[in-house]
């Protein structure tokens, strides 16, 4: 072995050595430094949530509900609760029923929950009231039960909004077929409050009527394949009202798919994207939104305020708004004014 070779390996050598003396004392250093900041600033122990609450939702599928959650979530965060979400994935009374069944099994400190048209519901709301589970219903109510308070908008109010927007829609002339979600039956669909509350805006306009009501199973599919049915039966149709978003979507789809944009008017509900997206085409003619962010805040803030002060308002309204083409530059103004 030459000299170069000799110096070069023991080069090596001295290089290997340094470097493990350095990885060495660097790793002494961050230890040491981490101990002593571990004893200067001491992790926080984790709080456990004051409070365990129950969100259920009417369906998973609807982004209403996911709006919901979020403001509910958001709430949640804010006041170290934690908060588990449940919902069937289509509206299905049995389901919710089943999940306010575990709600109350596992005790939690609070519920609240969309109340779906089933009389086994309020019982289980006064069941939970029995046993000191504060219930607050979000979006509907069930006014006769033993719920402390009401997160929502006036169903009433809602319809009526909704009948206003046909008449400018139709000049005061339809035949109109109403889309409603399949938790209410045909045989109770005058009772309900938002068809009532349409109805009392049309009242006075002869030339309108509503000439068919159907059922929604909950679903796109299943709003386009009763809008599709509809606009090919014998019945003559030349406007649809929507009480949910996700039907208001299929309709819509329906009514580009036949070619009749123009020829049928639709009034909606809610601000899904589609849904805007299809008033600035002028597919639709407009909609009527609460505010299910508000509702979901809300709802956590009033069973907050009912565990730490007793009670809470019977009624809080989250309000009712409109938008239609002429509407909808505010609306977007104002929408981006709240995400700033």
């Amino acid at each position: 072995m030459n000299l170069t070779n000799l110096f070069s390996k023991i080069n090596k050598n001295i290089i290997i050595v340094v470097l493990i003396v350095l990885i060495a004392t660097f790793s002494i250093i961050s230890i040491k430094l981490y101990t002593l900041l571990y004893t200067i600033h001491p992790p926080e122990p984790v709080k456990p949530p004051d409070y365990h609450f129950y969100l259920v939702a009417q369906n998973s599928v609807d982004p209403f509900w996911k709006e919901v959650y979020l403001g509910a979530s958001d709430s949640a965060k804010e006041n170290n609760v934690a908060l588990e979400f449940k919902a069937p994935r289509f509206n299905d009374s049995n389901e919710q029923i089943n999940y306010m069944e575990i709600a109350i099994i596992s005790d939690v400190d609070g519920i609240a929950t969309y109340v779906p048209y089933d009389e086994r519901f309020v019982d289980l709301i006064d069941k939970a009231d029995s046993k000191g589970i504060p219930v607050v219903t979000v979006d509907n109510d069930a006014y006769k039960s033993n719920r402390k308070s009401f997160i929502g908008t006036n169903s009433f109010v809602l319809g009526e909004e909704a009948g206003k927007i046909m008449v400018d829609a139709t000049g005061g002339k339809a035949n109109i077929a109403v889309i409603m979600s399949n938790d209410v039956q045909k045989d109770t669909a005058y009772h309900n409050l938002k068809l009532n509350g349409f109805l009392n805006a049309i009242k006075n306009y002869p030339e309108m009527q509503i000439t068919d009501i159907s059922i929604s199973k909950m679903g796109i599919m299943s709003a386009e394949d009763i809008t599709q049915s509809i606009l090919n039966s014998d019945k003559t149709i030349d406007a649809i009202y929507c009480m949910d978003s996700v039907d208001t979507v299929g309709a819509a789809q329906v009514v580009v798919d036949l070619n009749k944009v123009g020829n049928i008017k639709i009034v909606g509900y809610g601000d899904a994207p589609e849904i805007i997206r299809y008033i600035e085409k002028s597919i639709i003619y407009g909609t009527v939104i609460s505010d299910p962010y508000k509702m979901g805040y809300e709802s956590i803030e009033a069973l907050l305020e009912i565990k730490r002060n007793g009670n809470s308002s019977t009624f809080i309204d989250t309000g009712v708004k409109t938008i239609t083409k002429e509407s909808i530059k505010r609306y977007k103004e104002a929408l981006e004014k709240l995400e700033q």
